[in-house]
């Protein structure tokens, strides 16, 4: 005997399936475009975004690290920051699809405009600490446009969660 599935729980897989195509653009799997930014991650802090964006969160994962310790671009793309801002050094790098991943507190060894591939060396874990990490890490950020997400959808890691969908009522 074989169950079928409610037409909103089909349309709800196909939209689970449909938005990690999009969104998720690799897995860990040999040959992903995306790779971990330091050797040995261990994560310090996780995603934790605010409920609206202009209050406050944590907008990416912080990740157990060295002062010096190398920093790898987690995908290819192009370097479009790499400076200080508010006194922490950082850097930007975009990639397709309107992803951009951003990697503070470190010291660039790359320039804007530069181009980067999975795994280039973009510079090392600067001296001064983040003040809200307990010890040395590396905050590593994703943004789609102006929407935070978790770097960790990168990896395919992060858990998704998704809306209830509930079929339109009858008139």
């Amino acid at each position: 005997m074989s169950a079928s599935l409610p037409p909103h729980s089909l349309s709800m897989r196909l939209f689970l399936l449909t938005f990690l195509a999009l969104l998720l653009p690799a897995t860990t799997r040999a040959g992903s475009p995306w790779a971990w930014p330091i050797t040995n991650p261990h994560v310090l802090r996780g995603f934790d975004p605010p409920p609206q964006r202009w209050l406050p969160g944590h907008r990416g994962i912080d990740l157990a690290a060295h002062p010096a310790q190398a920093v790898y671009a987690a995908g290819a793309g192009t370097v479009t920051f790499a400076a200080p801002v508010g006194g922490v050094s950082a850097i930007a790098i975009t990639h397709t699809n309107n992803l951009k991943t951003t990697y503070l507190p470190v010291t660039p060894s790359v320039h804007n405009g530069d181009q980067v591939s999975k795994g280039d060396l973009i510079g090392t874990i600067a001296p001064s600490p983040l003040p809200h990490c307990p010890t040395t890490c590396l905050h590593w950020g994703l943004r789609r446009g102006p929407l935070y997400l978790n770097p960790l959808l990168l990896l395919g890691l992060a858990e998704v969660r998704l809306l209830p969908h509930w079929p339109n009522p009858s008139p």
